[in-house]
């Protein structure tokens, strides 16, 4: 057993997705989410830059004393976390392997669409573990960056978010994809709406949610549960605005988080 906290970080609220699905799953895990608010989105940056981000953001969550890392960012873990998984003391898992994998399964007709930020397409991440875990899928691609504004200024199911969707995801649905990747953690929150355009037949796959069932069968073969909670089990932090994270936050994982949240000044880590 360990008692320590599961540390989670993403470039804003998406990886409340994973979260949520975390806390679901693992009702006595102690869980550490960090949101780098003040520097969103990752997806339009260089891979430098995102590295840079990305260690900066684990050293914080090594400070809170976690037993793990998941990074909850599309971006990160397609950029970043090949590279830096090595470097710290902390199992560091991302949420692409996993997408990919729930995504090769699933498919009925081979036929796989991937949306994400510009950084994680560019990156080829997802095409890589497909290809691995099914030779014969195709995939169709595309970039997205204006979902993750509309995801953090509140515009979940909106009529500007239903134009945007139209835009971006047009020709992945004339390409008769029958599974669509949710390739960044921000994007599950416009869920809804993405499944009304795509239609019934399908797929949404969250690899929030894939990351979640992944740290199942870790916990359990490695038997390193929480036995008891903290006095603050679920502890959040980001590195901007807070009232606006709590506001959205609150209403993503359906319990108030006001008075739960801190800022940190990133930079120092």
């Amino acid at each position: 057993m360990d008692n320590r906290s599961i540390g989670v970080f993403d470039s804003g609220l998406g990886g409340l997705t994973a979260v949520k699905e975390i806390m679901r799953r693992f009702p006595n895990e102690n869980i550490v989410y960090f949101g780098d608010t003040s520097r969103v989105p990752y997806g339009t940056r260089s891979k430098e830059t995102i590295l840079k981000y990305t260690h900066s953001d684990i050293r914080f969550l090594l400070s809170c004393d976690v037993k793990m890392i998941v990074i909850a960012c599309g971006t990160a873990s397609s950029a970043a976390l090949p590279e830096i998984k090595t470097e710290f003391d902390v199992p560091i898992y991302g949420v692409v392997d996993s997408g990919a994998y729930e995504a090769a399964r699933v498919t009925k007709n081979n036929r796989i669409g991937i949306i994400g930020t510009p950084a994680t397409i560019k990156s080829g991440a997802y095409n890589k573990y497909i290809a691995g875990y099914n030779p014969d899928a195709e995939t169709f691609e595309k970039a997205c960056p204006l979902f993750v504004p509309l995801v953090e200024n509140g515009h979940f199911n909106t009529p500007v978010t239903k134009l945007v969707i139209d835009e971006y995801l047009a020709d992945i649905k004339k390409a008769g994809v029958d599974t669509l990747i949710m390739g960044c953690t921000h994007y599950p929150l416009l869920k809804e709406a993405i499944a009304e355009y795509m239609g019934d037949d399908v797929t949404l796959v969250s690899p929030g949610e894939e990351v979640a069932k992944f740290l199942e069968k870790k916990l359990n073969s490695e038997n390193s549960h929480s036995e008891e909670k903290d006095k603050d089990q679920y502890r959040y932090y980001v590195s901007d605005c807070i009232e606006s994270f709590e506001e959205l936050g609150g209403i993503f994982l359906e319990t108030k988080i006001n008075g739960k949240v801190n800022r940190i000044d990133i930079e120092k880590y």
